[in-house]
């Protein structure tokens, strides 16, 4: 997939970053990601009033500085709140953001949400009015939880932060309980959709992160009519379905059922 991603960072108060100070920070939280920058100088910086553009790695990542709240969108504060109850006040307080994108054309995703991971990181890191962060307008998280995981936007497979940029939401179903995704769609064209009648919560929202962050590693190889699992004993059964439950959105709906063994 060739798109790209937006994403904004809340503040308190309409503030503007010093992009030199963030620089420091970038550096200082990755420096892997310095060395690899060539001289071990700090990224390039070009900065006016209200936008700046930072080099992280091989990607420009701009930051621009707006004196206005987002537009609310109840259904992202109200997913946000299941595991941030603070969600909702957070977003009604803020009044002002900061929007993050990468610039360019054609770029690879999951090389694209490191680097803006990482800057978002040292953001945080280095203005007080943040609060929260929203990505690509699917998935809210608390400024603090963002900074702490953001350490880890290059750690290898699986070890990145993909929770920062999918959601997983539990749900019921007649028969038992189930779990779909938000966000993992930009990186993959569906979401996931697993149902079960046989898992503990637990164990269900651990299988879909497994295999979330999978396919964000390795993209789009599930087809419909596939299965996976952990072993032979475990067989679970992918379809290509629009969602029966979440209003026709195209999901990887996933089912599990015991493995009948044969005995000669």
């Amino acid at each position: 997939m060739s798109r790209s991603f937006l994403a904004f960072v809340l503040l308190e108060t309409p503030a503007t970053p010093d992009m030199v100070a963030v620089a420091a920070a970038l550096r200082s939280r990755h420096p892997q990601l310095a060395t690899e920058m060539g001289n071990g100088d700090a990224p390039g910086v070009r900065q006016s009033s209200s936008a700046s553009v930072i080099r992280c790695g091989n990607q420009l990542i701009a930051v621009m500085s707006m004196p206005t709240p987002i537009p609310q969108d109840s259904g992202l504060w109200s997913r946000a709140a299941t595991a941030w109850p603070e969600a909702k006040a957070v977003a009604a307080r803020h009044r002002g953001h900061l929007m993050i994108s990468v610039l360019g054309q054609n770029q690879q995703l999951l090389p694209t949400a490191r680097p803006m991971t990482a800057v978002i990181g040292a953001l945080i890191a280095t203005m007080p009015q943040c609060c929260a962060v929203v990505w690509d307008g699917k998935v809210a998280r608390s400024a603090d939880l963002w900074m702490h995981l953001s350490t880890q936007s290059y750690a290898p497979f699986p070890e990145y932060p993909f929770t920062l940029w999918v959601d997983i939401l539990p749900f019921r179903i007649e028969s038992g309980i189930g779990a779909v995704t938000m966000g993992l769609s930009a990186f993959v064209g569906r979401e996931i959709e697993f149902e079960t009648s046989r898992r503990t919560l637990a164990t269900l929202i651990e299988k879909v992160a497994s295999l979330a962050v999978y396919l964000i590693e390795h993209g789009r190889v599930l087809r419909d009519g596939d299965t996976f699992g952990g072993d032979v004993h475990e067989r679970i059964a992918v379809r290509y379905k629009s969602s029966d439950q979440f209003n026709g959105m195209p999901v990887f709906l996933c089912t599990d059922s015991p493995v009948v063994m044969e005995h000669s």
